[in-house]
């Protein structure tokens, strides 16, 4: 079994660092252009109806395996394991599930690689130390998960050839044009939020979650998609990185993942008292 994931070593400075949301969409994207995911989220599931919930639980569900100690991390990986094995179906012909185990693997490849885009992107790419690190910490949390050992490359280098082969063999689908739809459609996140803003604030997050998703997309994968990428369009992500990269710096270190490692440690509080899970959820 991994150990727990050390305060300051590379997976819990980068993990849940705040500019990894900035990756949403391009994580989903990738996600779903696996054949076999793709047909789990059409057959089974619901964000297309209410995405921000959808987004919540994936976050607190990830908050967990990093930051919710090693206990916590095997109980949500049970509760998950349990949760997916229901998820069956026919696509194409052939049946699936969401455990197939090269799908599994996927599903926790795009969650090891969105962190180290997120700081090539928008911090400071991570060393060579730092890289190794990392993924042997990753790797240890895809086995709590049930990821097996040889559905996914043994060190960083291989990971990212085994990760480029994935994405050089994806095109589009179904899932996907659903998806992309879905971010014009959206529904507004709170019900407290008047029903008169939300208009312009859903074109201006539409536009926003669009231009994210086509800036960070594999280059190759994007133009397969169908995605128009202008030299204007580079300009403008290379001054929005920079600005982010400015801001974040300014950020202590620490309060970088804070919000992410009170979320896991709520979670896990959560799921030792069950009688307060059931009220707030």
């Amino acid at each position: 079994m991994a150990p727990p994931v050390a305060k300051g070593t590379a997976a819990w400075r980068y993990f849940g660092d705040f500019r990894d949301v900035l990756l949403a969409g391009q994580v989903l994207v990738l996600q779903v252009a696996h054949p076999v995911v793709a047909a789990g989220v059409r057959d089974h599931s619901a964000y297309t109806e209410d995405p921000w919930t959808r987004l919540m639980r994936t976050g607190a569900s990830l908050s967990i395996y990093v930051y919710g100690g090693a206990a916590g991390a095997r109980v949500e990986a049970a509760r998950l394991r349990e949760l997916h094995r229901a998820f069956t179906g026919v696509a194409g012909g052939r049946r699936y599930s969401a455990l197939d185990p090269g799908a599994y693997a996927w599903v926790h490849a795009t969650l090891v690689m969105a962190p180290v885009d997120a700081q090539r992107f928008f911090g400071r790419p991570l060393s060579t130390s730092e890289l190794n690190e990392y993924y042997a910490q990753m790797t240890g949390i895809g086995r709590i998960l049930g990821v097996r050992e040889r559905d996914l490359p043994p060190d960083w280098t291989a990971f990212e050839e085994y990760y480029a082969g994935m994405v050089a063999d994806f095109g589009p689908n179904e899932t996907i044009t659903t998806l992309l739809d879905t971010i014009h459609t959206v529904g507004k996140p709170a019900r407290w939020l008047p029903d008169r803003w939300w208009p312009p604030l859903q074109r201006y997050q539409a536009r926003a979650q669009l231009f994210l998703l086509r800036a960070t997309l594999p280059p190759e994968f994007r133009a397969r998609l169908g995605l128009q990428w202008t030299r204007r369009d580079q300009l403008r992500f290379a001054r929005f990185a920079r600005l982010t990269r400015f801001s974040g710096a300014l950020v202590p270190p620490p309060l970088r993942t804070a919000h992410m490692r009170w979320v896991g440690k709520l979670n896990v509080w959560l799921r030792d008292h069950p009688w307060a899970y059931r009220f707030l959820t």
